[in-house]
């Protein structure tokens, strides 16, 4: 643009100029008119003729100068700039020449609309409730064959519920010895070959989702029990209460939760900020329909 505004603006003062000697000279050829003439009603001619001269080149100055700076406006707005913020990248051919204008960030925007497609839809909250049946609670469990087991510290512990097709809603009981723990559900969207629940047990949370499948990736977000975890959700996982810590060793906690569609529960038991501590857990799962 500015070497195209400085090739405009030369032809623009050379007409100047050349209209500035074209008046010098028809000036000088009037003055030997005047010199040569012995009148005074000649002079008064020539001077009129003069000052006609002058006022019609003074006219179409501003006429062709105007025209000029036009013309050199016109060519510079035909090349247009893709508008909008964000990163312009231009990439051109070596074989043809031809020059492509992308926006970096139009192409991340459709990158991110994709991956919230593939984003898992919110999930409801539980309902949550707790008894003060707590000895009861254990010496009914105590005596069931997988209603006891302990949590180690450092440790996490998922219990996997899966789905079942004659129920609509699952129930979870449980309660601890001595001391609290931290206890977070999660669902995962994923196809049910079996009913049957497993136990998961791993060192820490991060742990735990490095064992899981290693193809499916997603997002890490950060938290502690003491807060609320989120733990480590993939693409596929919903959450529907984090990890907190629960005075279970107080009251027996309670809560369930609609089927969202088919998928597996991850009921976690979160013992992963205690480093002296072993745990002793007592929980109940079932369906309703």
């Amino acid at each position: 643009e500015n070497e195209d505004s400085a090739q405009k603006t030369e032809p623009a003062d050379q007409l100047v100029d050349s209209l500035e000697s074209s008046t010098l000279q028809s000036r000088s050829q009037i003055g030997s008119l005047v010199s040569a003439g012995s009148t005074e009603d000649s002079k008064e001619e020539v001077g009129t003729l003069e000052d006609q001269k002058a006022a019609e080149l003074e006219e179409k100055l501003p006429d062709q100068i105007q025209s000029l700076k036009e013309e050199s406006v016109v060519r510079i707005t035909n090349y247009h700039v893709p508008q909008g913020a964000g990163d312009i990248v231009m990439i051109q051919s070596d074989h043809t020449g031809a020059v492509d204008i992308l926006s970096a960030e139009l192409e991340t925007a459709d990158l991110l609309g994709e991956q919230r497609k593939a984003q898992p839809p919110p999930l409801a909250p539980p309902t949550m409730w707790t008894t003060e049946k707590t000895k009861e609670f254990k010496a009914k469990m105590g005596k069931e064959k997988n209603g006891r087991m302990v949590v180690k510290r450092g440790e996490v512990v998922t219990v996997r519920v899966p789905t079942h097709p004659d129920g609509k809603c699952i129930c979870w009981e449980f309660a601890t010895d001595d001391y609290d723990i931290g206890f977070g559900v999660y669902f995962d969207w994923t196809t049910v070959t079996s009913t049957a629940i497993t136990v998961q047990v791993s060192e820490s949370s991060d742990e735990e989702d490095e064992e899981e499948e290693e193809e499916i990736e997603g997002l890490a977000p950060v938290g502690d029990v003491e807060r609320g975890s989120k733990s480590y959700l993939r693409n596929r996982y919903g959450e529907i209460m984090p990890v907190y810590r629960r005075n279970s060793h107080r009251e027996v906690q309670a809560g369930s939760h609609e089927y969202p569609g088919e998928g597996i529960y991850l009921l976690k038991f979160d013992n992963s900020y205690s480093l002296l501590r072993n745990k002793t857990l007592f929980f109940h799962v079932y369906y309703t329909s």
